[in-house]
């Protein structure tokens, strides 16, 4: 689709999103139009972690109104990630028969998660 950092807007930061870090589970903002592969993907090559399972959620804008000016908000879209906390290293089969394991570096947890802006 796009660059990641255009598909990843910034992190959904409440009470039950800090509870779920402790399962690997991190929340962000993400554009109205990715799909969970792109999200996937976008993780994978920012933060370098291991995604195993990404569940969204498509919020539509509020109306507000401001006197006789009405008005919404944009639409917008959550993204659940759960990471891999421990990774193991890759195996496959080569030619020949045999196995050949790349232990890839994937990181446990995502530092720049708390950052807000």
């Amino acid at each position: 689709m796009k660059n990641p950092e255009d598909i990843i807007i910034r992190p959904y930061i409440t009470e039950k999103s800090n509870a779920e870090v402790a399962n690997g589970k991190y929340t962000f903002i993400v554009d109205v139009r990715a799909t969970k592969t792109d999200i996937k993907n976008a993780v994978e090559k920012l933060f370098q972690v291991k995604v195993l399972k990404v569940n969204t959620a498509k919020y539509e804008g509020k109306t507000k109104r401001l006197g006789v000016h009405v008005g919404t908000r944009p639409d917008w879209k959550k993204a659940i990630v759960k990471i891999d906390l421990d990774p193991k290293p890759e195996t496959y089969l080569a030619e020949g028969g045999k196995e050949v394991a790349i232990n890839k570096k994937y990181k446990t947890s995502i530092e720049e998660y708390g950052i807000t802006q």
